[in-house]
């Protein structure tokens, strides 16, 4: 368990021995980041941290339930001395407000499109050393249990032959996630577990360690589950907890017709805007 003081994390986590003066900007988010979990109160339980490697490339590959997960599996990696650099959707950096943190951070923009650049950036980065965080799911889960996964993680696993370290978030989902309102609520528990490195063997396809992976992160989220020490605070907070724990979250295949809604919706959203676009340019 990580039971580091805050002021422990800012010196010693997130400067360390010798702080890169490229990854200022990462590091002064991080602290502003650790200033905000620290006014609202929020309880860490993070396990596993030292399998993080303190040096040369890896995978952290997480299950996805709140918007707040990369922040909290960034947190994670501090006590190695190590900064995480996700792999997100390119719409992120074409925000005004993120797109600049995201990219002076050393981000991975992931156009869908065109996801053969993303991987070749991301293989070429843990060629190099550094630890790369993948969310495999692609999307947040509404039913907080694992979905099916991408064989991405696994691919640049086996190429670059870094270890895959599955991880398991929960909590985050009663703050910010799909389909409800953002509640930032003062003392709420994140749990945070990385499970032991699982190697790729020679000659393995992806699809056998994806599926070895997803074995992973199942049971490291069944043991964040079990282990949360917060429980729903009556009838009408239920919503975060999974069905098969007596929650009211959908299930995963209600889930799946509310993914494919959103993506309805997304499209529709992204037509309506390109004919806008259109209309102006015609209108000057």
């Amino acid at each position: 368990m990580y039971t580091a003081s805050w002021r422990d994390v800012v010196r010693r986590d997130l400067f360390g021995p010798r702080p890169d003066p490229r990854d200022r900007p990462y590091r002064l988010v991080i602290r502003f980041a650790l200033v905000v979990f620290r006014l609202l109160g929020f309880r860490f339980d993070v396990r596993g941290a030292e399998h993080v490697p303190t040096a040369g490339g890896a995978v952290i590959c997480s299950n996805h339930v709140s918007y707040l997960d990369f922040t909290f599996l960034g947190l994670a990696a501090l006590p190695r001395h190590r900064l995480v650099r996700f792999m997100a959707k390119i719409s992120v950096f074409h925000n005004r407000f993120s797109g600049p943190l995201m990219r002076a951070m050393h981000h991975i923009p992931v156009d869908r499109k065109a996801g053969a650049a993303a991987f070749d950036l991301a293989v070429r980065a843990l060629k190099d050393g550094e630890v790369i965080g993948v969310f495999p799911e692609a999307t947040i889960s509404s039913s907080f249990r694992v979905k099916e996964l991408k064989a991405g993680a696994a691919r640049m696993a086996l190429d670059a032959g870094v270890p895959v370290l599955p991880t398991a978030v929960w909590g985050g989902q009663r703050l910010f996630t799909k389909h409800h309102p953002i509640e930032l609520r003062r003392g709420v528990a994140v749990t945070v577990l990385l499970g032991e490195p699982i190697r790729p063997e020679p000659g393995e396809e992806p699809r056998r360690l994806l599926q070895r992976i997803r074995t992973a992160m199942e049971e490291l989220l069944d043991e964040a589950q079990r282990t949360y020490p917060q429980q729903p605070s009556g009838p009408d907070d239920l919503w975060w907890q999974p069905a098969h724990l007596g929650g009211t979250a959908p299930t995963p295949e209600q889930a799946l017709r509310l993914d494919h809604s959103d993506v309805r919706g997304t499209r529709k959203t992204n037509r309506l805007a390109a004919a806008r676009r259109l209309l102006r340019r015609r209108s000057r």
